[in-house]
């Protein structure tokens, strides 16, 4: 169903790509948005490699939203671990590609407890992020992607 990397030297281990989706920060989320046009945004995320999903927050309201209720496939692409092999000039990046389905988390205790991982990935500490949650947990909800397939390649920039 999904199509396998074409360029089979470059692939990385799934390893090597779940670990760039549990070090690295930002990614972008691509959907079906409006009129049919792709719609790719940046976004925060928690991947959880317990349970095989990626976790990001957002408002109640929006084209993100809209195109989620119209069609749950999702890609989310994150790069990074960039790294200087050969030559200075030309570094190496890393890449995943996931494909999944995006829902709505119910409000429930697992998504409290999401909410609470996802912050202590992004603030210095327990209390700054209770602090941040208590602030703003009322507007925002919590989406998961379960994902179906995931690669991930190692390019040179040159």
């Amino acid at each position: 169903m999904f199509r396998e990397i074409r360029r089979k030297k470059k692939e990385i281990s799934i390893e090597s790509a779940k670990h760039l989706l549990k070090s690295e920060r930002r990614g972008v989320l691509a959907v079906n948005g409006d009129d049919h046009y792709p719609y790719a945004i940046p976004v925060n995320f928690l991947y959880d490699e317990s349970d095989n999903k990626i976790y990001f927050h957002g408002s109640r309201v929006g084209h993100k939203v809209d195109a989620l209720n119209n069609c749950d496939k999702v890609c989310f692409t994150v790069f990074g671990n960039e790294t200087v092999k050969d030559e200075t000039w030309a570094p190496y990046v890393q890449s995943v590609v996931v494909f999944g389905r995006c829902h709505l988390m119910n409000e429930s205790e697992t998504s409290a407890a999401k909410l609470k991982q996802f912050a202590m990935k992004y603030y210095p500490d327990e209390a700054t992020a209770d602090e941040e949650i208590s602030q703003s947990a009322k507007a925002v909800q919590m989406y998961e992607i379960t994902i179906e397939h995931l690669s991930g390649k190692e390019i040179q920039e040159r």
